[in-house]
């Protein structure tokens, strides 16, 4: 496999980046998670207006131009023979001292893309669904550095872990006021009756409310566009466990595994346990998109 590394390809065995780079010595950068399909990146530059938002605002770069990223990220794909693909794109802070005075010259950061193999999901995650656990960790609307897809993913991962060891799919995340924020790494949907309920993503709050710790997910972009074609309404709103426990359906939602249902909240059975007919519908039109192309 070949990387693109700050504008050049390297065999992946044997790139480097200097052991000074402040994504490997304090987390700082951001990364985006793509898919492929017959050569298309679904939804590129959604992924890349958003990747460009949080480096602004977290102060990474103001600089960041998204066109020749996603030039360099097609030619990835192209160097390495793949059509259907999973594209990670990290951006670090660079050779950074962080305790640099003001008005010292920006670093440049470093940016690599790495292009693999799709990954491949049981079928029986699709058809019977999974479990999901509450997660023993909350979310904090104070911490502005929620909502953006840092490199700081340990608190995420170790709760993920965890419910693999559980023999469960995602833990399920809520704030520390106790309102539903979302998985590990997913967005979260309710389906009760006609009506889809999500969590209020961060830049959708009202005004004088704090930061949503929720990421605005591509793959959630799209599902709250597609509701209009079901013969559905949203709400994009606080929810709590309450919430969680009531509705007919659940499902998840990232841009790996796409529309994922859940049958079972730990010991608590979703609706009639088995997968929901609009979970259903959604999938079906989430791999339309993908088959289609739709960038």
């Amino acid at each position: 496999m070949r990387i693109w590394i700050n504008g050049t390809f390297e065999q992946a065995e044997s790139a480097t980046i200097t052991p000074f780079d402040a994504g490997f010595q304090h987390g700082v950068g951001l990364f985006e998670t793509m898919l492929a399909r017959g050569g298309s990146v679904f939804r590129m530059m959604d992924h890349l207006e958003r990747l460009r938002e949080s480096a602004r605002e977290l102060g990474l770069s103001e600089r960041l131009r998204i066109d020749p990223l996603a030039e360099a990220i097609e030619s990835t794909l192209l160097e390495n023979d793949l059509s259907d693909a999973r594209i990670r794109l990290t951006i670090s802070g660079g050779n950074l001292n962080m305790l640099q005075s003001p008005g010292q010259k920006a670093v440049d950061p470093t940016i690599v893309i790495a292009v693999q193999p799709p990954t491949r999901y049981p079928d029986e995650m699709f058809t019977d669904g999974v479990t999901v656990l509450v997660a023993e960790g909350r979310l904090n609307p104070l911490d502005r550095f929620s909502g953006h897809k840092t490199l700081n993913y340990w608190f995420r991962l170790s709760e993920l872990n965890r419910a693999a060891a559980a023999g469960a799919g995602e833990s399920i995340f809520c704030s520390v006021s106790n309102h539903l924020a979302g998985g590990c790494v997913s967005n979260i949907f309710l389906v009760k009756g006609d009506t889809l309920q999500t969590p209020i993503a961060r830049g959708e709050e009202p005004p004088g409310a704090l930061q949503s710790p929720v990421l605005p997910g591509v793959t959630r972009k799209f599902i709250l566009q597609a509701v209009q074609a079901m013969g559905m309404t949203s709400e994009v709103r606080m929810l709590d466990v309450s919430d969680l426990m009531s509705a007919d359906e659940i499902f998840l939602v990232n841009s790996s595994w796409g529309v994922l249902p859940v049958c079972n909240v730990e010991a608590h059975v979703v609706g009639d346990g088995q997968v929901g007919h609009r979970t259903g519908e959604f999938r079906k039109s989430w791999l339309e998109a993908v088959a289609a192309g739709d960038e």
